[in-house]
């Protein structure tokens, strides 16, 4: 083989080395952006296992909204009471996500309440975010999609679901959801290149385990 033909040959397995490298180091601060606003958010539950149930309720107004309305977003699902003093402090910060997605076509935020009529969760909200709630809100006073179709016992809880109806995360106890992470650990659950890890009853295994600090 000729000098040119060795120096060409070398040229091209060194290019090859540092693109592959280029992406690599890509592909992991991607994984990384994923994992980090994932774990930031201590969900109780991480998976792809789950369909999400199907189901029907009237909003505030009375009209009837479903589930696969939603089909096609990313959906922030949040379970709450009057009743429920942790529900009670996260909901400014609830308005504030709901601002933060006004507009987009990719991310919708829902609640539900267990409170006995649109009219006693309308009081609540007006009387914790001095206005209307920025956000859509049903009313399940029976808690038949609250406990009998995803099996909440304790409020606040927070469900994501992905565009395919898919339960990818739910997360126990109140949070700030005013934080950046939110949005992000939105968009990372459509994202092609998503958080290796899975975590059940409070535990996280799997390749991403790491970034929620355990191994």
């Amino acid at each position: 083989m000729k000098v040119s033909q060795i120096a060409s040959v070398a040229f091209i397995l060194i290019a090859s080395f540092f693109v592959y490298s280029f992406v690599a180091t890509a592909r992991e601060g991607e994984t990384r952006r994923a994992c980090t606003a994932l774990c930031s958010l201590k969900p109780h539950y991480v998976d792809q296992v789950r369909r999400a149930p199907e189901f029907e309720l009237p909003n505030l107004r009375g009209q009837l909204v479903e589930l696969s309305d939603y089909r096609g977003k990313t959906l922030i699902l949040n379970f709450w009471s009057k009743t429920c003093p942790p529900c009670l402090e996260e909901m400014p910060s609830l308005a504030q996500l709901a601002h933060t997605l006004a507009g987009r076509t990719d991310i919708a935020l829902l609640t539900i309440t267990s409170d006995e009529s649109a009219a006693d969760a309308q009081e609540t909200l007006s009387s914790i975010l001095g206005q209307d709630a920025p956000f859509e809100v049903l009313v399940d006073p029976d808690a038949t999609v609250i406990g009998d179709l995803f099996g909440t016992k304790l409020y606040p809880e927070t469900w994501f679901i992905d565009r395919e109806g898919v339960i990818r995360a739910r997360v126990d106890g109140a949070r700030d959801w005013s934080k950046a992470e939110v949005v992000d650990m939105a968009l990372a659950l459509d994202n092609p290149i998503a958080c290796p890890v899975r975590i059940h009853e409070g535990r996280a295994q799997g390749a991403g385990a790491s970034f929620c600090g355990q191994n």
